[in-house]
């Protein structure tokens, strides 16, 4: 099949198949359209150069891809305190704070998945042109290309949190993904994914190992323990051994990005025939980001904190528990996930691994039908003119 024009984040856990539990914890929320605020402690003003209120937007307005989870945990992490939460429209809003201080904006965080029909952050930023920011991934961006061209302005994460994933006990051989080409088990994934065809592509999977059918749900794994299946390091192993009653055990998976899957996830873009309007703003708003990413690696519990509390209010069936989102900070920097470049930065982009991107994707997409501008280049869909290059982790 033609891949989608407009791709979701895969393997994104839905209340289809899971416990009883987690379904009460979905449905925790307000009704529709209620506000709720966080502390009403007025934040104290940041430093000259973190304010923004002369040149950056009133409210920061950032699309997400996805429902509220702790990949997005340093934009939650600018949140402050007073926040308002549209339980209709799925945005949490209030001020764009660093350190606890006032930036002197508001933002409001907007989320993807159901809230927006299931719609890309690009086809959302094209019809909303007052959204300042939305999370592309790398692939997502080559593919609007042609047609919704966006640049990214910081990475949200250093790698893909993606995984294949597999029962130890049924596969004690398997160690990593090559190990599962060797074999002549399913991988089972959802239709549409670029990493399926890339695996292929890369003969690291054959093409009669991949299924499909995958639709988050976990009862096809439990049932089947012989198959891999697509996941994220940041939710599957906890779920599995922890919140899934018919499983609860350990498996064993291996990052799609130590396998070629050199994709930026989530990057930070704006519509690329906007970055130069937006550029005075950019350049105070992304070390800002920069700042905020690490600080949540250090110290992400108030941002998981404010993601579990929106996650209830919101009450749609996307099931995330506060022990997943807890886990999933901790995986970030033990994996690598979100951590330094080569040059001790955080945010900024290696421009080569943009282009093998462009590289392994452009055939792909190609061929699949998607019509890609003619002289693409990395320089086209990433920039790092406003990273500064002394923020990092610590």
């Amino acid at each position: 099949m033609p891949l989608s024009a407009a791709p979701t984040p895969s393997g994104r856990r839905l209340v289809t198949g899971l416990s009883t539990s987690l379904l009460l914890l979905a449905a925790t929320g307000c009704g529709a359209g209620a506000t709720a605020a966080g502390s009403s402690a007025d934040p104290k003003p940041a430093p000259a150069a973190q304010r923004l209120d002369k040149v950056c937007p009133a409210t920061v307005v950032v699309q997400a891809d996805w429902e509220p989870e702790a990949e997005h945990g340093p934009l939650y992490n600018l949140v402050g305190p007073g926040y308002t939460v549209d339980t209709d429209k799925k945005r949490v809003t209030g001020p764009l704070v660093i350190g606890g201080k006032n930036t002197g904006v508001k933002i409001q965080i907007r989320a993807g998945g159901s809230a927006v029909g299931f719609q890309s952050p690009t086809s959302q930023m094209y019809i909303d042109q007052s959204i300042t920011l939305g999370m592309v991934t790398t692939d997502s961006a080559i593919q609007a290309a042609g047609k919704q061209p966006v640049t990214a302005v910081t990475a949200l994460m250093k790698k893909s949190p993606q995984v294949l994933m597999w029962d130890p006990k049924t596969h004690p051989d398997w160690q990593t993904i090559a190990d599962i080409g060797k074999s002549s088990a399913k991988v089972v994934y959802r239709d549409g994914e670029i990493f399926a065809p890339m695996l292929v592509s890369k003969g690291i999977i054959k093409k009669s190992q991949l299924d499909g059918s995958y639709d988050s749900a976990p009862s096809r794994f439990v049932a089947d323990p012989s198959i891999a299946q697509q996941g994220f390091a940041t939710a599957e192993p906890y779920l599995y051994e922890h919140e899934i009653g018919a499983w609860k055990k350990p498996v064993k998976f291996q990052l799609l990005a130590d396998v070629g899957y050199t994709v930026y996830p989530q990057a930070l873009s704006v519509r690329t025939g906007a970055l130069k309007k937006l550029g005075p703003c950019l350049k105070k708003l992304v070390p800002v980001i920069q700042q905020s990413a690490a600080d949540f690696a250090a110290a992400p519990d108030t941002a998981v904190t404010l993601i579990d509390d929106i996650v209830k209010q919101y009450g749609t069936s996307w099931v995330y528990s506060k022990g997943t989102g807890q886990y999933a900070a901790k995986e970030m920097v033990k994996l690598g996930i979100l951590g330094n470049e080569a040059d001790g930065s955080i945010g900024g982009f290696d421009k080569k691994r943009v282009a093998d991107s462009l590289k392994t994707f452009e055939p792909i997409l190609t061929k699949g039908g998607v019509k890609l501008p003619a002289g693409l280049s990395a320089d086209d869909l990433v920039t790092n003119e406003f990273i500064d290059t002394k923020i990092g982790m610590k």
